[in-house]
Parts: structure tokens; sequence; C-alpha cells
């Protein structure tokens, strides 16, 4: 039902009263009753001692004592009950122009073959194994062929520089490497085995093998005394059966860049993930097993991990695994082309995503070119959804369209519209409301709480529910300086916002991007909900630059809607009179420039904080995870036009 036109009912006092109230209530009174509930839908080899372990606070474990294994959650059960023969995984491929099937017998097979040939290298259970991989089936069946030996997967983003990569193998050293010979991006191919080559170089503890598949379009030299053929050694192996672990052994580790610039390495356990995303899936996303889900994703990112691979596997799901670009691949109706061809009913990706859509498809031309009818909900996270690109989307698909929040280190939802309970009003700004398990306050800089409608750090009071990550890998003290310590009690979230009287979560900006103008604490990302509302404008970022006088003056960034011819120095006096009117002479907003594009991350993060730096003239170093870093020099030169300082020193 679209959300434009939900019952008035469910207006009145936004889910305050409703079945989404009982139940978060209930997660928040009696957390072990209502984790111990929700585990009973995942296969146990032994249960657990306690569901609540709080015997070393403030590093909580959930279901301590028990047993299980992930794989045969996510595959083994569905074959043996009756899933069989349904779709597991659809690959997608539009840069290779292919598409292939596997069926839960089929990917189970294929799984159990591929961690014959981890054994076979001396992986076992505990011992670590690096995934460099494109957006290929083998990604997901490396990952789940370590979970089915208690191995731990280090997935690293597939054309990761060799330094980058680098890193992340002296952090997690592994004793195998699993990459390919290339990745695809639209019209070039980059190849990865010169890139880890490069990388293995500059470890001192080198693994001891190097797992390579070979793609038609870039033929790897391998080496000889290191390096294993995919395929030689899945024609060779035997399959292997699932070894139990405890509900506490890492599952994976997941690199997320550090302030420091020695990336965190984000440990998930096996048995609190397992629960909090099989829950996820039917109360959070309203998804039933055997339906076709997709996170249009990477699973070099999180939103791999938990929603391409893992949560649609143990619900029972077809899951999308797909190789190609919102737009470009070969047009603005690339996604609508999925979700008619393999009938998708719920599908997950970026804002930034549906910007560049409406950037190409301003009138949703697109959409229109293709059978929607079996799809009912998209759901957005990875960057604050701007209103405007909300409603649009919402306006162009008639599906509720749903903003919602969390980050690599929860492996799942802080906040969201949880459907699958009660559709509560969507309210265009807000990611809706904490989801059950997640106690949200808003705190000043001395750790008060704030009342309604102030904005202030945004923390989780502990323990944060199962599913999140208890530390990071071998640095428990890290872990707790860099989200413990600020606010004792919570996990930090280093994003800002506040909770208005229903309820509901505005997160605004990260705790770094609310800049101080003359005294006035702003959001940017307030500024920009006024720029994104410009007609003429698909996508836009603030940042707030030093000032002698004020402390920091906003600066506005615009990409402009394909086709529009207007003057951009008429375009920017309106956005400029625009905040001037919504948020007032306080802001002190004046300048803007219109660019072409804006430097992100692969998975959509507008890079702000280099930005500043470059307005700045401080020295910075380019992002491991930036999408193209030809960008920053494009801003740089925005920048001096409109009055910047230069930066040389990157």
């Amino acid at each position: 039902m679209p959300a434009s036109v939900l019952p008035p009912s469910l207006d009145e006092g936004r889910g305050r009263s409703g079945p989404f109230e009982q139940v978060y209530r209930r997660s928040l009174d009696q957390p072990e009753q209502f984790w111990a509930q929700a585990a009973a839908e995942i296969d146990w080899v032994q249960p657990w001692d306690r569901v609540l372990d709080d015997s070393r606070v403030p590093f909580y474990r959930w279901f301590a004592g028990a047993r299980l294994n992930t794989c045969y959650n996510a595959l083994d059960r569905h074959v043996d009950r009756g899933r069989a023969d349904q779709l597991a995984l659809i690959y997608d491929s539009p840069v290779t122009d292919t598409v292939a099937t596997f069926t839960y017998r089929e990917l189970r097979d294929a799984v159990a073959r591929f961690a014959g040939v981890l054994a076979s290298q001396g992986v076992g259970r505990g011992d670590r194994v690096v995934i460099y991989l494109p957006m290929v089936p083998e990604a997901a069946i490396a990952m789940l062929a370590c979970a089915r030996i208690g191995a731990i997967h280090s997935v690293v983003f597939g054309g990761f520089a060799a330094n980058e990569l680098a890193g992340r193998i002296e952090d997690a050293e592994p004793k195998v490497v699993v990459s390919a010979s290339c990745g695809i991006e639209p019209g070039r191919v980059v190849p990865y085995k010169p890139l880890l080559d490069a990388a293995i170089e500059l470890v001192e503890r080198k693994p001891e093998r190097c797992i390579v598949l070979q793609r038609p379009q870039f033929e790897a030299e391998l080496d000889g005394h290191r390096d294993v053929s995919w395929t030689e050694a899945m024609a060779s192996a035997e399959p292997v059966d699932c070894v139990a672990v405890n509900a506490t052994d890492p599952l994976y580790i997941l690199y997320t860049s550090g302030t420091t610039g020695q990336a965190k390495g984000i440990v998930r356990d096996n048995g609190g993930h397992a629960v909090a995303l099989k829950w996820s899936m039917k109360n959070v996303y309203g998804v039933e097993p055997g339906e076709v889900y997709w996170a249009a994703s990477d699973v070099g990112w999180v939103v791999g991990h938990s929603y391409i691979v893992y949560a649609p596997l143990l619900h029972g799901c077809t899951t999308v695994l797909y190789e190609g670009k919102p737009v470009g691949t070969p047009d603005a109706g690339a996604f609508w082309r999925v979700i008619s061809e393999h009938g998708v009913s719920t599908m997950f990706t970026a804002p930034t995503a549906f910007r560049a859509i409406r950037q190409q498809d301003p009138e949703g031309a697109h959409i229109r070119r293709y059978d929607l009818s079996r799809f009912r909900a998209l759901f957005l996270a990875g960057e604050r959804c701007d209103p405007d690109t909300l409603s649009w989307a919402q306006a162009q698909l008639g599906v509720p369209v749903i903003d919602h929040w969390w980050q690599t280190e929860t492996g799942w939802a802080i906040a969201a519209d949880c459907i699958g309970i009660e559709h509560l009003p969507v309210i265009p700004g807000s990611p809706t409301r904490p989801v059950p398990g997640w106690e949200l306050k808003v705190l000043d800089g001395d750790g008060r709480e704030l009342p309604p409608g102030q904005t202030g750090a945004l923390v989780v009071k502990l323990p944060m529910p199962p599913g999140a990550s208890p530390t990071l890998w071998n640095a428990d003290e890290r872990f707790r300086e860099t989200y413990l310590s600020s606010f004792p009690g919570y996990y930090e979230t280093a994003d800002a916002g506040y909770l208005d009287e229903a309820g509901y979560v505005f997160v605004m900006a990260r705790t770094d991007d609310i800049i101080n103008v003359a005294g006035h604490r702003l959001s940017t990302g307030a500024i920009e909900e006024v720029l994104a509302s410009h007609p003429d404008v698909a996508e836009c970022a603030v940042i707030g630059p030093a000032d002698q006088l004020k402390g920091q003056l906003p600066v506005g960034f615009l990409v402009l809607q394909a086709g529009v011819q207007r003057p951009h120095e008429e375009i920017v006096a309106e956005v400029v009179q625009m905040v001037r009117e919504r948020i007032g002479a306080v802001a002190a907003f004046k300048t803007a420039t219109v660019v072409d594009r804006l430097p992100k991350t692969r998975s959509g993060k507008v890079l702000r904080a280099t930005m500043r730096k470059i307005a700045d003239g401080e020295k910075y170093t380019t992002p491991a995870t930036i999408d193209d870093p030809a960008i920053l020099g494009e801003i740089d030169g925005a920048l001096q036009q409109i009055g910047y300082a230069h930066n040389t020193t990157t």
C-alpha cells in the first residue's frame, strides 16, 4: 500500500499504541525472552547456557554456550525441508550479458565442494580467508564455504588498491586468499591479480595459497608455487559437511575506514548474527520465505554480507546478486529490468543510486517500460535520504519507499519502518522509529539526555541487540575507545540528530558534519534538504569550510538534473534564497557552485570530510574507498572558482 494513502488511524500517534509499540516495548523490557523467542527460528547444534552474557561489561555476548553452523542454517536445512529446487541465488550481470541461477541444492553442493577446496589447503575452524572477488556467484560461494568449515572470512572490495588490500591481509593474517583474474566495470576491465600480487609483496606474513577464479575477459598469470586455479581445484574437490562452532565465534571480519588511517576490523559473531538477520527479514522488510529479495549493493560492504548473502538465505528467500550499475548498464532502467525479469518483491539500495537514476531520467520514463506488479517495497540506506529523493521515488513507483538507518558496526537496521510488524506512516527525512532491540537516545556533549526536537549525539544504550559487532578483530581496547568511551554505557554512532515527540528518528549528519556558524550549531543535512528540493537539483552536498569571522560557513555543491540548460548563477541564487527562507539568515548560506558529480565511496557515501579539507587547504589522503579519484580534482577546481584555496598536498 503506498505510504501516501495510509489509513488515518496509523497517523494518530504514529505507532505509539499499536502492534509495533507492543513489540518494541517487549524487546527493551524483556530482551532475553524476546531474543530467545527469535532464536527459535534458527537450528542449533547445542542450546545456549545464557541468552545474554554480561560477565565482561561492556563486551556483551549473545547466546553464550550455544553451538550452530551458519551455512547449515542458510542452505542445508532448506534443502532438507522442501526448498531444494527453489531458486536460492540469481546472478544478473549486464556487464557480461549473463544471467545464471542456483537452486538451494545446487548452491549447497557448490559451497560444500569449495569448502572441500579450502579444507584441502589446510583451512579449518578459526583460520582466516581473505576474499577479493567481484560481484560473481563465487563470492557468495566462498563466504558460505568459510562459514561451513568454521573459517573466518574477510571480504575486501574487489579492485581495492594494493596497499589497502595489504593492510587487511596484514591484520587478518589469512591462510588463503580467494581472488579473481579481474573485475568488470562499464567500459573497462580491472585486472585484480596484479593488485593481489603487489599486496602480497608488501606484507610480512604471506598467505600460503591464492585460489584464483580465471575470467574470460582477462587471463591472469599464476604463480606455480602459490596460486591454484578455482576451476581446477573444484574439479577434484570432495564436498565437506558443516562444522559446529560456538555462537560467539567470529563468522567474519569486515574492515572499515578508521580515523587513524588504520582500518578497523569489525567482527560479526555466528549466533547473534543469524538470529538478528533471520528476524529482520520478516519483521523489518516484510518478506516471506520463497520471495525474491534484492539488495543492490556489493559483497565488499556490510549490506552485501547481511542482505545479499546471509539474511535472504537464512530466511529461505531467493536473493539477487547483481554485477552492474543503476545507470549506464545500459541505461537508467537497469534496476527496473532486474525487478521485472526476476519478480523482485522487495529491494534495498542506497539513496545515491536513486539520485543517479533521477538525474538521468527525471520523468521516470524507464520505469513505465517494465512490469513491476510484483514489486511492493523499496528500502534505502547507506547515505541520508533527502525528502525530495524519497518523494520522487514514492511518486514514480507507487509503493512504500522506506528510508532506514544502520552502520557497518551494527550489521542491521537501528531505525526503520518495520513493515512486517506494523506499517507506520512515512515521514520524509526520517528513517521512522528505532527497531526493536535498539534503545536510542540523544545526548549532549556532557552525556545529558536532550528533549524531543533538540539535535545531539545519537547513541544506543548497551547492550546492543544480537547481530551488532561485539568488538574489533584483536583490538578490544580500540573498540572501547572508538565506540564506548565518549558516553559510558552507550554505543556512540558518530551520527547527530534528534527524536521528535512521537519517537521518530531524524539523522541529520555525521557528528563532524555539524558546523558552527557564529556560535550556532547547524546541520549540513538540513541545508542539503533545502537544496535537494530545488527542481533543477539532482543531488547535492554541503560542507563547512573554516571562516575567520564566523568560524565556519556553509558551501553547497549542486549536481543538476539531466537536460537543465538554465544559467548556473540563477539556480545558485534561487537555492541561496530558499535556504534563507526555510532555515533563516542564521545559516549564513551565500555560496554554492554547480559541479558535474560528487566524490563518493563505492557504497555511495559522499566524501564531505575530504571536500572540506580541500576547501581549507589541508593535507588529505585520497580515501581507499573512493569510486573515482579524479573527482577530487574537479572539486578542487570548483572551489578555486568560488575563492577557496588550492590544495596541492595529497
